[in-house]
């Protein structure tokens, strides 16, 4: 009954990515906190003083092999997900936000959701190919987004996912997307990547 009651009345209003990142001792914490709001009992709630898991930080290097393994397998607006992530160390949130508009001055503009920095990427080398093939697919509908899927949308967080974690399980490999960023931070050691994928802050 309670859970019945706050699915309908708290958890349904909040947005999806919300609800898919609750976790079980947050839920349960919340759920009792609701049922003494609305007078079910009194009692403590049974999660005081039980500490929660934080999820660990992710240093995963993702093999050249594998990359090209999970690409080969995704649709065309994953692939170009993919690489702009590794070329530009960038979240998958901030690179699913990116518009055509933020191609301009020979730079690629972020503004990232997480932090709120404000960076500029030059566009040479592979993010110059990449972006010029992203750019030159027929599109079914005028959005303004980079990277669309096949219905000319804007790709969703869901799409992303679901998409590459297909791809990944196909391939028989284990990294996560938002490993692509360890990955380019430990490969912008190389020189030559290093020359042909800069992220500096604006205005510098």
């Amino acid at each position: 009954m309670i859970a019945e009651r706050y699915r309908r009345e708290v958890l349904n209003q909040k947005v999806q990515r919300t609800q898919r990142d609750y976790r079980e001792k947050a839920m349960l914490s919340t759920l009792y906190n609701h049922a003494r709001e609305w007078g079910y009992t009194t009692a403590a709630s049974p999660c005081a003083g039980v500490k929660g898991l934080k999820e660990a930080e992710r240093d995963r290097y993702v093999e050249d092999a594998e990359y090209l393994a999970v690409w080969q397998t995704v649709s065309a607006p994953i692939q170009d997900a993919m690489d702009i992530a590794y070329l530009t160390g960038q979240r998958p949130a901030d690179v699913l936000k990116m518009r055509r508009s933020d191609i301009r001055d020979g730079f690629l503009w972020v503004t990232q959701n997480k932090t709120g920095q404000k960076l500029r990427v030059e566009i040479i080398g592979t993010l110059k190919t990449v972006l010029d093939r992203v750019l030159s697919r027929s599109r079914a509908a005028s959005d303004l987004s980079l990277i669309q899927n096949e219905k000319g949308q804007p790709l969703s967080i869901s799409e992303l996912r679901g998409g590459f974690d297909r791809a990944r399980d196909k391939a028989g490999v284990s990294f996560q997307f938002r490993d692509l960023r360890a990955k380019a931070a430990t490969d912008t050691e190389d020189l030559h990547h290093a020359q042909n994928c800069l992220a500096t802050p604006r205005g510098r």
